[in-house]
């Protein structure tokens, strides 16, 4: 039975319908996923909420507070 060119054909043809359902499956999840994100984010902007602000913008804030909290102790005459 192995040696039947019939069989590899059966199982080759099998494999390459299995790749391809799979493949359109997982495409069909993909797009369903972005088209969800799209909506969230265009109701996100409907109600006018403000996004997260970025890891760099959070890390700028402290160092400004950082400056700010300096200069007032130096201003006070605490010396750091």
């Amino acid at each position: 039975m192995t040696q039947d060119p019939n069989f590899y054909i059966i199982i080759g043809a099998f494999a390459l319908t299995c790749v391809a359902v799979v493949s359109t499956l997982s495409l069909r999840g993909w797009r369903d996923w972005i088209a969800l994100k799209h909506a969230e984010l265009e109701m996100a902007r409907q109600r006018g909420d403000a996004p997260l602000p970025s890891a760099t913008s959070r890390i700028e804030v402290a160092d400004l507070k950082e400056r700010v909290k300096k200069l007032e102790a130096i201003a006070a005459g605490i010396d750091i």
